[in-house]
């Protein structure tokens, strides 16, 4: 798991760069696959923070997936509101960080 402690003011701060965001990603039928991977490992790298829309699951479903995205996407889930959900990485150089945290 990836572990990256975010305390309760970046996260609220993390949500609201959100809100602007369109959804970059979209999770359907096709599920977690290694495309999908790769294609969010590659928003993370460039934007640091994504918003995704999952496309017909169900709520327990989606929880579910968020907890493996965040896992296998070595990211972290700022949070998810119904069909969407954010997911935040830290740029690993400094020199490429788009996002200050508070």
């Amino acid at each position: 798991m990836y572990d990256f402690p975010l305390t309760g003011a970046q996260k609220s701060h993390l949500r609201g760069l959100g809100q602007t965001l369109e959804p970059a990603l979209k999770l359907g039928k096709g599920g977690l696959t290694p495309a999908f991977f790769a294609e969010l490992n590659k928003y993370l790298r460039s934007h640091e923070l994504v918003k995704l829309r999952f496309l017909g699951a169900e709520r327990d479903e989606r929880a579910a997936l968020c907890t493996r995205i965040a896992d296998e996407g070595r990211c972290v889930l700022v949070g998810a509101v119904g069909h969407t959900a954010l997911f935040y990485r830290q740029h690993p150089e400094p020199d490429g960080r788009q996002i200050v945290l508070p």
